[in-house]
């Protein structure tokens, strides 16, 4: 064999090795944590179809939640990743995450090893944003009491403070508990590990209210028109997010998208989807 056919077949091998390795800049099927965003066409990020891994409790209806007739995962937030992946190139993947495991991320500990973004209608507060990145909010919500079909005993919530006999269950280590101490003090909360189990307990009268989102109200409300309801006013206002490690470029890849559903009308239809009566 000549040299010059030798010298073609080691410049051939080398071109191989190099497209195999991508010089770190493609990451196909790879999370997006590693990947260098870049940028399509119509100025959109570009994700090279990397893995977005996803943050759910699947226990927020109807943010993230387990349809029970399919065993599957769906919800606002599903619907509001897929979407977001098919404009900025990725693939979104759902990993089944505690609350108690974000919590302990946006107070500082821990960190972002088994995904790249947290989504589980979170508050966005300005102690919650020393540790992590918010997403622009995709979401306005408000805190409302969530009572029996049949409660007559009060409608707004100073008239549910004003009886010491009346406990209120929520989520501990949410917002949700915070604006509950601050309306009846805690010696009259019964905090809960998921609203779930809030609201079957509200059910079955061994609280007399819930403080929740009034949009996972009407979520539970939807689920369940015979035995709950929304009533009076709210209690308080709040704006939600998603999270993200400091620092994350995935949170304006995704503010982007998210921007790009607003102004389409793409994030109205999704939402109108899921919290319209």
């Amino acid at each position: 064999m000549t040299q010059k056919k030798w010298l073609l077949i080691l410049v051939s091998v080398l071109l191989v090795a190099l497209a195999a390795c991508g010089g770190g800049d493609s990451a196909d099927g790879g999370p997006c944590s590693e990947v260098e965003v870049g940028e399509q066409d119509n100025g959109m990020a570009d994700l090279k179809g990397c893995t977005l891994r996803i943050a759910v409790e699947n226990a927020y209806n109807p943010f993230n939640f387990i349809d029970t007739d399919t065993g599957e995962g769906v919800g606002y937030d599903y619907d509001i990743f897929n979407e977001v992946c098919s404009r900025i190139n990725c693939e979104p993947e759902y990993v089944e995450t505690s609350w108690d495991a974000m919590v302990a991320i946006m107070g500082g500990e821990g960190g972002f090893d088994t995904f790249d973004v947290g989504a589980d209608g979170i508050t966005i507060t300005d102690e919650r944003d020393q540790f992590v990145d918010f997403s622009a909010p995709y979401i306005q919500s408000s805190q409302v009491l969530l009572v029996r079909i049949d409660e007559d005993r009060f409608t707004e919530p100073d008239e549910f403070a004003a009886d010491p006999e009346l406990l209120v269950g929520t989520q501990l280590g949410t917002t949700n508990y915070d604006v509950a101490v601050d309306l009846v003090g805690e010696d009259r909360i019964v905090a809960y590990d998921q609203f779930g189990t809030a609201v079957q307990s509200l059910i079955n009268g061994e609280v007399d209210a819930v403080v929740i989102d009034n949009v996972a109200g009407q979520g539970y409300v939807g689920q369940n028109g015979d035995s709950v309801k929304i009533t009076g006013q709210a209690v308080a206002g709040e704006e939600l997010g998603f999270i993200f490690a400091t620092g994350s470029p995935l949170k304006s890849a995704v503010d982007g998208a998210l921007d790009d559903m607003k102004e389409d009308g793409k994030l109205d239809e999704l939402f109108n989807q899921w919290f319209s009566e």
